[in-house]
């Protein structure tokens, strides 16, 4: 009898056994997918930029320009297309003259993206046999002039709306600590967001924009992703959590482009990156960090959704926890007065 009932436990173990392997080995392939597969097709992909000058050298540039790498608008003289620039509508533009080229780009804007523009130019310049000359209207500060330190604020970034999440969790569980989990990770992501924007402005130099909208930027960054856990966390449990931070580190951190830009990545995934967490931080810090904030707002918005789920998913939780505490406790016999 007990070798009976001994067989078909050994059979469930094994089944289990079974079904975690191939899910572990899923999960490795996925994250090999969403590592590999960006960088591998990583490469200039429609980035825009501008030309100006007269319809034959214009019609020139456009062709010299065609193709997947590049999406050409034309404007109509230098001042217009500088503007753009600035305005990040262009990632930078090409001014034809006599016997001379010049090309303005935006290296905070994607440096990759504006090493590239300077290279078609040279090899334009060299065809005609003129002159270059590149003109950088946004630039990386000269204490850090190749944004490194921005790059590294990717992790950081994520972290720091994983970590505090786990920890929060474990040190308040349950329903009774979940407005002070929120409460938690609101304050950390307010404090944190203004500590990492003083260490990367004030400490290392890489960031040269205005403090205060940098701070509060950051902080929306990091409140999206730590209430979104939250949320996921208090509903689903650790299962719930880690499924959040399994998207945020495969998905979310090799799409945020925050090193390169997201022209440097297919069309496709690149979309996807900039409506995750730290794909909309990372953008949202560059747009505050160097462009005085033009072209974040639709950042700004993403990162605003993620924070309003977040606290969907607290406020469900909250009003699921009463009911499932009562459904739970053992019942009691009316009493008599």
């Amino acid at each position: 009898m007990n070798q009976s009932a001994t067989t078909p436990d050994r059979a469930g173990q094994a089944r289990k056994l079974a079904v975690i392997v191939v899910g572990l080995a899923a999960v490795v392939v996925a994250m090999l997918c969403a590592f590999a597969l960006p960088s591998v097709n990583s490469g200039p992909h429609n980035i825009p930029v501008g030309v100006t000058g007269s319809q034959d050298a214009t019609a020139a540039l456009s062709k010299a320009l065609s193709g997947e790498e590049w999406d050409v608008s034309t404007y109509d003289d230098e001042k217009a297309l500088t503007a753009a620039v600035k305005d990040r509508e262009v990632m930078g533009g090409i001014v034809p003259a006599e016997g001379h080229l010049t090309a303005y780009t935006a290296t905070a804007g994607g440096a990759q993206s504006a090493a590239t523009l300077t290279s078609a130019a040279t090899a334009l310049a060299k065809q005609q046999q003129a002159e270059v000359t590149v003109t950088d209207l946004r630039p990386f500060p000269s204490e850090d002039p190749r944004g490194s330190g921005f790059s590294s604020a990717a992790l950081p970034m994520i972290f720091g709306g994983m970590i505090p999440a786990m920890i929060l969790s474990r040190l308040f569980p349950g329903h009774a600590g979940l407005r002070l989990r929120l409460a938690g990770g609101i304050a950390f992501a307010v404090v944190a967001g203004f500590a990492v924007a003083a260490f990367l402005q004030y400490g290392t130099g890489s960031l040269s924009g205005d403090y205060l909208m940098t701070s509060l930027g950051l902080s929306l960054g990091m409140a999206a992703l730590c209430l979104t856990l939250l949320g996921l966390e208090s509903l689903m449990g650790m299962a719930g959590f880690g499924l959040g931070a399994a998207v945020v580190m495969l998905l979310g951190n090799p799409l945020s482009g925050l090193a390169s830009g997201p022209h440097w990545l297919p069309n496709g995934w690149a979309t996807l990156g900039q409506l995750l967490p730290p794909g909309a931080s990372g953008s949202l810090l560059r747009a505050n960090a160097f462009f005085d904030g033009t072209g974040g707002g639709g950042s700004a918005l993403t990162l605003g959704c993620w924070v309003l789920l977040g606290l969907a998913l607290i406020l469900i939780a909250d009003r699921r926890g009463p009911r499932e505490a009562a459904v739970e406790e053992p019942g009691r016999q009316p009493q008599l007065v």
